[in-house]
């Protein structure tokens, strides 16, 4: 595979892999641009929505779709010429899509990732279940798009700010303008761990926000929680070796507040209704898009083993996922331990 250099490259065709609402949201974000976009669905009744109705009806609806975003189902097509890779299929079916396209790629590509999630099996982030599908000319062209951005809110121009962290300075430099709109801002960073690590975790913790919201315990507790769900974030960040300070940025305490607030939370949905009651199998089976947080959660309990972190939040809320413990009694777990310092 030989190895272009980007300093007289340009982007005039982006190839968008995942057609979810952020997928679709990222898609028009770029048509709208200038860019030539194709966009890549799994489910070909949302390439077929596309094309003929020029909206995703199932994950974005009521939000129209240009034209030159061409929708379709055969990865080969969708990357024909293009000239960078944006990345935004759910955590737990990146490695089955990346192992397809890998071999259809006849030269390095800059590569955007956009999924936020922790492969379960492997404990993986994103960023070396990429590594380790993609050609190694690739690797160093890997950025990772993460920070509090609702898709609904974007789609509609309201006012959003992301971080895109890569290792070569340059190109995270030339991305960062690529995206940047009067209304969609993107700053720039290195940690790709601790930008992963932020934009996975905080969906966990969202899931206890929800309970929290569910059992009706008020506004104190919810603050207490996400206060304390970001001091676990920061402890296994700090052990995988991500910056402490990348938490403190959009994609730790910029999305962990939005996901633990937010209404078009689905994580935060999903543990409000554990909270008052439902089960996991009957609230997941009723969802059309994915609860990250549901799967990430066994993923950073692993993880937390592996480095031999303290993170009650996230065995309680494994606990409440995966054991059938009341939320009731996650809380009380939470609320009688040891006392300890705060720091």
């Amino acid at each position: 595979m030989a190895e272009a250099g980007l300093s007289s490259q340009t982007f005039q065709t982006v190839t968008v892999i995942g057609a979810g609402a952020w997928g679709t949201t990222l898609a028009r974000l770029l048509a709208d641009k200038g860019l030539q976009v194709r966009l890549w669905a799994h489910e070909s009744d949302v390439v077929e929505a596309i094309r003929t109705k020029q909206e995703n009806t199932l994950f974005l609806p009521g939000v129209k779709v240009p034209p030159s975003i061409s929708p379709t189902a055969s990865l080969a097509d969708a990357l024909k010429e293009t000239q960078l890779l944006v990345f935004a299929v759910p955590s737990h079916a990146a490695r089955s899509v990346l192992r397809p396209l890998a071999p259809l790629l006849l030269a390095p590509l800059p590569f955007i990732s956009a999924t936020k999630g922790i492969e379960e099996d492997s404990l993986k982030l994103m960023s070396e279940v990429i590594r380790d599908t993609l050609p190694s000319p690739m690797h160093r062209w890997l950025t990772i798009l993460s920070g509090p951005s609702f898709a609904a809110e974007v789609s509609k121009g309201q006012p959003t700010a992301l971080t895109l962290a890569g290792e070569d300075a340059e190109l995270v430099r030339r991305l960062q303008l690529l995206l940047m709109t009067p209304v969609f801002r993107v700053y720039a960073g290195a940690d790709l761990i601790g930008v992963q690590l932020g934009g996975a975790l905080k969906n966990v913790i969202a899931l206890a926000a929800g309970v929290v919201d569910g059992l009706g315990l008020g506004h104190n507790a919810r603050a207490a929680l996400i206060t304390r769900g970001l001091a676990e974030m920061i402890r296994l960040g700090t052990a995988m070796g991500a910056d402490p300070r990348t938490f403190y940025g959009l994609s730790g305490v910029g999305d962990l507040v939005l996901t633990c607030t937010g209404a078009l939370s689905r994580n935060h949905m999903v543990g409000v209704r554990l909270g008052q009651g439902e089960k996991l199998d009957a609230i997941l089976k009723g969802m059309q898009a994915v609860a990250e947080g549901v799967r990430t959660a066994r993923a950073a309990s692993g993880l937390a083993k592996r480095f031999r972190v303290d993170m009650p939040i996230v065995q309680e809320v494994c606990a409440v996922l995966f054991e059938g413990k009341p939320c009731r009694k996650a809380v009380s777990g939470l609320m009688e331990r040891v006392a300890k310092e705060e720091a």
